[in-house]
C-alpha cells in the first residue's frame, strides 16, 4: 500500500489539508490506488525536525513511499504514479496534449498552490482572531487578477476539464477547489470556473480531500 506523508488537522470549520498533498491524494483516488496517511504536525513544516528531513530534504510535504521507493515533490509523484500505474490514465497519449497538461500543472503549482493561494489558506489553520484578514484579502485580490481569469479563459470554450480530458492538471485544481470551499470564495465573475470546480467537488475522488470528510475517513483507501 502506498504511504502518503502529509499534514491534516481537524478544526471547527472543517478538516484542513496540505494543498500539494491533496493534489496527490486526489490523483491516487482517481486511479483507484490504495493509500494510507502518515501525518506530521503542521508546526513541523517550520521546525523541520530530522525525521521530516529524512523523508523530504526540503522539510515539506508531500512524500510517498511505494514498494521501498521514497519520492517527494507533488508533480514528480504524479508523473511516477502515471508511469507505475498507467490505468486509468491522467496524462494524454499524444505529445502536444501531454505538454499542455504539464504546462498547466506547472502554472497551477507556481501561480496558485505555491503563489497566491497560501495567503488565503495558511491563516485558516489559526484561530479567527489570529488571522491577518488584510493579507488574506490581498491573496484573494491577486488570485482574481491573475490565475482565475486565465483559468476562466481556458474553460470558456465549454470544455469539461482544464485540458479537455481529466488529467493530473485537474488534481492540482482540486486542491484549489478545497481551499475556495473553506474560504467561501465568491466566483460570480468566473462562471465557467465556478461550474468546473463544482464538477471537481462532485467526483468521488474529491471525498478524499473534502473539508467535510473526517480525518478517519480520509486516512486510507
Amino acid at each position: 500500500m502506498i504511504k502518503l506523508g502529509t499534514t491534516e488537522r481537524s478544526y471547527p470549520w472543517g478538516v484542513l489539508r496540505s494543498t500539494h498533498a491533496s493534489k496527490v491524494k486526489f490523483a491516487l483516488a482517481e486511479k483507484g490506488l490504495p493509500w494510507e496517511v502518515e501525518r506530521i504536525r503542521p508546526g513541523d513544516l517550520w521546525r523541520k525536525p530530522p525525521e521530516l528531513l529524512a523523508k523530504h530534504p526540503l522539510g515539506k510535504v508531500p512524500w510517498v513511499e511505494d514498494e521501498g521507493l521514497l519520492l517527494w515533490d507533488s508533480s514528480v509523484i504524479l508523473e511516477y504514479l502515471e508511469d507505475r500505474y498507467p490505468k486509468p490514465s491522467l496524462l494524454p497519449a499524444e505529445a502536444k496534449a501531454r505538454a499542455d497538461v504539464r504546462m498547466v500543472t506547472r502554472y497551477v503549482d507556481e501561480a496558485i498552490l505555491g503563489g497566491d493561494l497560501p495567503a488565503i489558506w495558511m491563516p485558516w489553520w489559526s484561530k479567527e482572531d489570529d488571522r491577518d484578514e488584510g493579507a488574506m484579502e490581498n491573496g484573494r485580490i491577486r488570485l482574481r487578477q491573475r490565475a482565475l481569469p486565465w483559468l476562466e479563459s481556458r474553460l470558456a470554450d465549454g470544455r469539461e476539464w482544464i485540458c479537455g480530458k481529466l488529467s493530473m492538471a485537474d488534481a492540482g485544481l482540486a486542491a484549489m477547489a478545497m481551499v475556495l470551499q473553506v474560504d467561501d470564495f465568491e466566483l460570480g465573475e468566473f462562471p465557467a470556473l465556478a461550474a468546473y470546480l463544482e464538477r471537481i467537488r462532485s467526483r468521488r475522488a474529491y471525498l478524499a480531500i473534502s473539508p467535510k470528510t473526517s480525518l478517519e475517513n480520509s486516512m486510507r483507501a
